[in-house]
């Protein structure tokens, strides 16, 4: 064989090795990414519709379960000791992207990595959390998206008045160990605006709640705001049934409450977030850095009324309000 067509034959042959080999990498299975979901209340229907919603999106953006992504779910039930452990949990068994709720949940996994890619959904307070150092540009390996602004409260005062303008009293629910504080802050500030007088209703058990409603209720004209807070959102059966018990009007943070027996509730559509944060850990999973990707504030509120539990309390509600609400709950 001559030099020339030697050389020709090795170009072909070549040529042919770089095909097969493509054609070989095309015919291999996509390598299996693992997306750890760490959240921070209970495994109930609340939080199977936030998954549900956060795996159907990821789904349409090319991401099959059992081809090339697999799920790691933990619970850790409103437990700031568990949301811990579960951090580790997922680090251990090699998650790839990490996604979180709540703020606690999100410091334990800061705490525990900093450098496995991760998106917070619910996160009131990212920077002053120390989350994140910046919302444009966040550094680090978090981003996400937040609650919603703290004015909000004054929103929230504002909607118990419509529903029972003769209130005076106004006390605002949280746990000190899980709730974001500038909430607080906030109730205090909008309340004189409206005439009312705030009262902080710091609890920390079940055993606390029931106390903390009853000792409320005694003074006439009282109404009770339930701030955001992981606790809260943990324990909302047993805060809307004493509730009702005890006659408060009451305003929450999210459909959820209203749609399980609360009087009403403004907040920001949460399982909108969840399909965000499937396009941000999608963008990850894809090479992106989570520091560059600036963290979002929340586009989509509703505002929910529970006209039964309204008419238990014996509450007429204004047109007016009836008008602006998202979603009526008979």
């Amino acid at each position: 064989m001559s030099d020339i067509r030697r050389r020709e034959f090795m170009i072909l042959l070549g040529a042919a090795a770089a095909a097969w080999s493509l054609a070989a990498r095309a015919q291999q299975p996509d390598r299996v990414r693992r997306v750890g979901v760490l959240m921070g209340i209970a495994d109930d229907f609340e939080g199977q519709a936030r998954i549900a919603v956060f795996r159907q999106a990821l789904q349409a953006l090319g991401w099959s379960e059992g081809r090339n992504v697999q799920f790691i779910h933990r619970w850790s039930g409103g437990d700031v000791a568990h949301a811990r452990q579960f951090a580790k949990e997922l680090l251990d068994l090699r998650s790839d992207v990490i996604l979180t709720n709540s703020t606690p949940v999100t410091v334990a996994v800061r705490d525990t990595t900093r450098t496995t890619p991760t998106v917070f959904v619910q996160v009131s307070d990212p920077v002053g959390a120390g989350v994140v150092q910046r919302l444009t540009r966040p550094g680090g390996n978090l981003t996400g998206f937040t609650n919603f602004d703290p004015s909000t409260a004054g929103k929230w005062l504002e909607l118990l008045k419509l529903l029972a303008p003769s209130i005076t009293r106004v006390a605002y629910l949280f746990n000190p160990n899980t709730a974001p504080l500038l909430y607080a802050k906030a109730v205090e500030t909008a309340a004189p605006l409206l005439s009312l007088k705030s009262i902080p209703a710091a609890v920390h058990n079940a055993v606390e709640i029931e106390r903390a409603l009853e000792q409320i209720a005694r003074e006439p004209d009282s109404a009770l705001v339930v701030l955001p807070d992981l606790f809260n959102a943990t324990n909302r059966q047993s805060i809307i049934a004493l509730g009702d018990r005890y006659r408060l009007p009451a305003v929450y943070p999210f459909r959820y409450f209203a749609a399980s027996g609360g009087l009403i509730s403004y907040g920001t559509e949460l399982l909108d977030t969840y399909r965000q944060a499937a396009a941000y850990v999608d963008r990850l999973l894809k090479g992106e850095r989570p520091s560059d990707l600036s963290v979002q504030q929340p586009t989509k509120f509703e505002l929910v009324i529970n006209l039964k539990t309204a008419k238990a309390l014996s509450l007429d509600v204004p047109p007016t309000l009836l008008a602006r609400v998202d979603e009526v709950i008979e």
